[in-house]
């Protein structure tokens, strides 16, 4: 249990993160005044044709913002540890990084907490915005949490929520929870440092009977389209992949060629006919639909191996498919 109480100059904190979503969050903290004494993120990595050594967009603006910065190989290093506990940190702060082991959580006076981008304790894991719009979710938002031994099940500081559009995919629910989240973090923070913090038992947010929905990591393999399914649910697998790590099939045509397809945008119609599921149907110049149990998903945009990203008019403006083709359930 960690005590709270007002201290005469700012807090002295390390973050922790790596993605694009971490970055706001930073910059707010930065911005609100408090004291980073380091910037911990992940080793440069080899990206693109050139392999090429990619610095985390964290790492970046630490870099242009002249803060201390951190890039462990491994957590449990005991140079790395030994930084942490020189610096000697009364708050670290966690977003989009991995797993801490308790070495590393448990050095700050007044602990570690974690931004989420859930209402916990539901959807726990590392793809929870994914995983709300692939479940058609209508609500989500955010959770501030102190770390513990486990995955996402800390006592809750603060949450925020957060209504989600019918049109909304990754990419926008992403950016919307992105800034919402560097808001509700500077709050989280000033609750610590004057004392107002009430902790939550995640377990007493469970109802009797409820069933809590993961949010695991998603593999390439998990991206493959159902068209065996309702035509929502699709629609809905659709927006939740888009436009990361996004959803694929595979088309056939007559000739047996066999084409491989990222789906980033679609529409949907529920209507009773007498086709076959994964059965697809184009003029070959402005439309390709492909039908499910339900009705038909209307594809919007798409990406063909060897071809950019593109409008399917614009697609089929220099392509088209021999004869009847069907899609790879």
């Amino acid at each position: 249990m960690y005590i709270y109480t007002m201290e005469n100059k700012p807090l002295k904190i390390v973050f922790m993160g790596t993605p694009d979503f971490a970055v706001p969050v930073l910059d707010a903290i930065v911005k609100a005044g408090y004291d980073v004494a380091a910037v911990v993120t992940v080793p440069d990595k080899p990206a693109g044709r050139g392999k090429k050594l990619r610095p985390s967009p964290v790492k970046i603006y630490a870099l242009e913002h002249d803060l201390k910065l951190l890039q462990p190989e491994k957590l449990r290093d005991e140079s790395f540890l030994q930084v942490l506990k020189e610096i000697n940190p009364d708050l670290q702060i966690v977003v989009a990084f991995r797993m801490l082991p308790k070495v590393v959580w448990e050095i700050p006076s007044k602990g570690t907490f974690n931004l989420h981008a859930s209402l916990l304790p539901q959807y726990r894991g590392a793809a929870p915005i994914n995983y709300v719009l692939i479940n058609g979710e209508s609500e989500t938002g955010l959770t501030t949490f102190f770390i513990d031994d486990k995955i996402d099940t800390g006592s809750i500081i603060l949450q925020q929520k957060m209504g989600i559009d019918e049109h909304d995919d990754f990419k926008t629910l992403h950016d919307k929870m992105m800034m919402a989240g560097a808001d509700l973090v500077v709050k989280t923070i000033k609750y610590i440092e004057e004392g107002n913090v009430k902790l939550i038992d995640q377990n007493s947010l469970i109802e009797e009977g409820e069933i809590l929905k993961p949010a695991p990591k998603i593999l390439k393999e998990d991206c493959m389209i159902n068209w065996g399914q309702p035509v929502k649910q699709v629609y809905n697998f659709v927006r939740g992949l888009s436009p990361w790590p996004v959803a694929f099939t595979n088309f056939i045509d007559e000739s047996g060629k066999e084409f491989y397809v990222k789906v980033y945008k679609v529409t949907y119609q529920q209507d009773s006919h007498q086709k076959s599921f994964g059965e697809i149907e184009t003029d070959n110049k402005t439309y390709i639909k492909v039908y499910c149990v339900d009705g038909f998903i209307n594809i919007l945009e798409l990406q063909m191996s060897g071809k950019k990203r593109m409008k399917t008019e614009d697609l089929l403006r220099g392509f088209s498919f021999l004869g009847k083709v069907k899609a790879v359930l």
